[in-house]
């Protein structure tokens, strides 16, 4: 089966990418629901297994059926590129008790059993508690299983889009399409992502789309959301085979020798292009420390930087990769 999004001209114009904490909340909790299907993830599963462990999960998990629709106000589509995690479950809570109903009785039917079971019923029954409980419990998860490793997750999610920003630059949105996911096409005026697991097809009307690159969507694309959310994409992040490497495991020592240890952890972690702050919660070092390793490296020819937003990000240069990653 396929999910379509049709396009007009305005729509084209209105494509953006854009980073969502609660994105990636939700997702963790699916990811623990079904670990085995996750091995770029086992560092983090090992991490955080006795604080999950406290988590009482199962009203999410039951409105989270394999293949079937997950209730979109879960995790709308951030109106801004770089939303927090408090803005957007603010949101959520703001969500209209019908919407809450309908979207909870859709998700319900995908699993089965799930609509007429004492728990189906008693979410159904009263949404405005339901949509109280389930933000909660939302809200519990990030502070248990992702703002611990925001920094670093953040960091991947914002070089994915800094690269992918140049790459449609570069080539055009219908090729950028494939190079974000080999199940994303397009012909005429349409997008269609394959292999999902429900038939889905939608008129954008102007509205635009919203590219979200995700740290545990791996291997699926997931497109979709109904009215009124906004329509939107979320394909896998580049780079997550090494997200949870530890510091300097691919540091050379020849290049350790050469540089230093610290300065060349630095360089050899610059996978994807990066920020002071987020190099620092990823190596356990000082953010000065950090940013005299960046700017001696960047004086060097190793590294080059550009802003993004609200951060400077660094990236390596062709000599530096050659260093970082020798043949």
């Amino acid at each position: 089966m396929s999910s379509q999004l049709h396009f007009d001209g305005s729509d084209l114009l209105r494509c953006r990418f854009a980073v969502s904490p609660l994105w990636e909340t939700q997702a963790a909790v699916r990811v623990l629901a079904r670990p085995e299907q996750q091995g770029y993830h086992l560092p983090w599963l090992r991490r955080i297994r006795d604080a999950a462990a406290g988590l009482e999960l199962g009203p999410l998990w039951l409105l989270m059926p394999d293949g079937g629709h997950c209730p979109d106000f879960f995790s709308p589509p951030p109106v801004g590129p770089l939303a927090s995690f408090e803005e957007e479950i603010a949101a959520v809570r703001a969500v209209a008790p019908e919407l809450v109903r309908q979207d909870i009785a859709t998700s319900l039917r995908g699993r089965p059993g799930a609509l007429g079971s004492p728990a189906g019923q008693a979410l159904l029954a009263d949404p405005v508690r339901s949509l109280r409980e389930l933000a909660d419990l939302l809200e519990r998860a990030w502070e248990v299983l992702v703002a611990p490793h925001w920094p670093r997750l953040r960091a991947l999610l914002e070089a994915d889009v800094a690269y992918h920003s140049r790459r449609l630059a570069a080539v055009g949105f219908e090729r950028l399409l494939g190079e974000l996911s080999p199940r994303l096409s397009w012909s005429g005026s349409t997008l269609t992502i394959s292999d999902t697991k429900s038939l889905h097809s939608r008129v954008l009307g102007g509205q635009g789309l919203v590219l979200m690159p995700s740290v545990f969507v791996w291997p699926a694309t997931v497109g979709g959301f109904e009215d009124p959310w906004l329509p939107a994409v979320v394909y896998p992040a580049r780079g997550i085979g090494g997200l949870w490497t530890e510091p300097g495991a691919s540091t050379p020592e020849a290049l350790a020798r050469l540089l230093g240890r610290a300065r060349a952890d630095v360089l050899c972690a610059l996978d994807e292009p990066a920020g002071t702050s987020a190099l620092a919660h990823r190596l356990g070092l000082a953010p000065s420390s950090v940013s005299e390793h960046l700017s001696v490296l960047r004086a060097a020819g190793l590294l080059t930087s550009r802003r993004y937003g609200h951060q400077v990000l660094y990236e390596r240069t062709p000599l530096g990769i050659a260093l970082a990653v020798p043949e």
